[in-house]
């Protein structure tokens, strides 16, 4: 799309496909895939797993969402990008987003369970470093997990 808003062009980094490693001890990698829909209007990211460890934590392997799907739009009157998720667990969640010079936020300020993310991507554009914070209170925030995205390169691209 020729014309695309700045702000959805921003996201053009986000693109392709990578390997997700939570640091989560026993916790394997996951992979997301960034495509753009409609034209451009739209940036889906799709997750999943190709296998669950048999160290997952039961925590976690009773928890895992994956596959999962999430649109991200744009309202163009505030340069304002919302994130619409949905899991395999029946989760629905609608999360506000940035993506400004390689820093990448989505947050929630649901009551009772807040969430944020913070992720930066690298100079090269290869890896993004990043976090997910969770708050019960809407005050207190404490560390969920933190995990890794790496580009797979693999196709050439």
């Amino acid at each position: 799309m020729a014309d695309r808003h700045p702000v959805l062009a921003r996201l053009d980094a986000l693109v392709g496909r990578w390997t997700v490693r939570p640091r989560v001890e026993g916790v394997g990698a996951a992979w997301a895939e960034f495509t753009w829909q409609d034209g451009g209007s739209y940036l889906r990211q799709v997750s999943d797993v190709d296998s669950v460890p048999s160290s997952t934590p039961p925590a976690w392997r009773e928890n895992l969402p994956f596959p999962t799907t999430a649109v991200i739009g744009l309202d163009d009157a505030t340069d304002e990008l919302t994130v619409l998720y949905a899991d395999a667990r029946g989760v629905h969640r609608v999360y506000r987003m940035t993506f400004t010079d390689g820093v990448w936020r989505q947050w929630r300020d649901a009551p009772g369970f807040g969430q944020r993310f913070v992720g930066t991507l690298s100079a090269d554009g290869d890896s993004i470093d990043g976090r997910w914070e969770i708050s019960r209170d809407g005050v207190t925030w404490d560390l969920d997990f933190e995990l890794s995205y790496v580009r797979d390169r693999r196709d050439g691209s």
